[in-house]
């Protein structure tokens, strides 16, 4: 992608960040610096274009709710992971515990909010909890193509520490049959995935593996099957950008998905990879600035998949 076409959207989404901030209720992402901002574009052989704060580390968070579910259907399969979580968007916060009732058959609605994420995070097998952790950073690595990413253990003690929705979610789960085993592994592994840490060039190359039928940019491998990779991009584009899904499909129409650490994934089908970065966000829990520049290269180049 032309260098100068990104330079215009990043110049567009720096008028927005001022409207946003940081989220506040994981105190490491809280003291983020919320003028940051930057993306990254991975094209289908491996060409990578990036301008602004592309380098910064910043946190996964519902990004790897995308990378979980992966990992847990090629393991699984559509039957054993979709018995726990549903596959209907939801117009509740990405953290309500409030749809867990009989429209759902006591399931949450789909694995892009926090109670189907969870419950999708439960069935990622491994003989213990460390060899699940080692499982999902190692899977990480290969669908980002960096294999020293790793986890930022100082916003995951955070959200460990401060995460009791999400416990609350978890034994309500519990009580509803919809989750087996240790909770607290579970929602350890969790936390862990939601706190790797990666830049928006990392996060390109996923998106470009995903746009590209799940065949690596970088190295030509399947990692991930064709059958996986087309359900994943369905939901991220009913469910990914959290409750504002229905707007951006409108305005952006690709599939993305949105992180509270200031991150969005988005899939260019057989052209690109992009990936955002801007912790200044919205209401909604979405990066401000990204948002802007998605709707500025989709508008522009017409990438609108509707």
């Amino acid at each position: 992608m032309d260098q100068g076409m990104l330079q215009q959207a990043l110049t567009h989404g720096r008028r927005y960040v001022r409207y946003g901030k940081p989220a506040g209720y994981i105190p490491e992402l809280a003291s983020k610096n919320p003028s940051k901002l930057g993306i990254a574009v991975c094209d289908m052989k491996g060409n990578m274009s990036a301008v602004g704060d592309c380098e910064d580390k910043f946190t996964m968070q519902s990004i790897s709710k995308v990378i979980a579910l992966i990992l847990a259907l090629e393991q699984n399969g559509f039957d054993n992971v979709f018995c726990k979580v549903g596959l209907e968007p939801t117009g509740d916060a990405f953290n309500s515990t409030v749809r867990l009732d009989h429209l759902t058959d006591n399931k949450p609605f789909n694995p892009m909010i926090n109670a189907g994420a969870i419950a999708v995070t439960s069935t990622i097998r491994g003989a213990t909890l460390e060899e699940r952790k080692k499982v999902c950073i190692e899977y990480a690595r290969r669908l980002t193509g960096n294999p020293e990413l790793d986890v930022d253990y100082e916003v995951f003690l955070s959200e460990t520490e401060t995460g009791f929705k999400n416990r609350a979610i978890i034994y309500l789960m519990r009580s509803n049959g919809i989750i087996e085993g240790n909770c607290e592994e579970h929602l350890e592994l969790y936390f862990l995935l939601c706190s790797m840490a990666c830049s928006c060039r990392d996060l390109a190359v996923f998106a470009a593996t995903l746009a590209n039928n799940g065949v690596s940019p970088i190295t030509g491998e399947q990692l991930i099957q064709p059958r996986t990779v087309k359900l994943v991009r369905s939901l991220m584009v009913t469910c990914g950008m959290y409750d504002y899904s229905g707007e951006f499909a409108a305005t952006v129409g690709l599939p993305s998905k949105s992180g509270v650490g200031g991150g969005i994934i988005s899939c260019a089908i057989g052209q690109y990879g992009i990936a955002t970065y801007g912790p200044s966000l919205d209401d909604k829990g979405n990066s401000i600035g990204g948002l802007k520049m998605l709707e500025y290269l989709s508008d522009s180049m017409d990438l609108n998949m509707f």
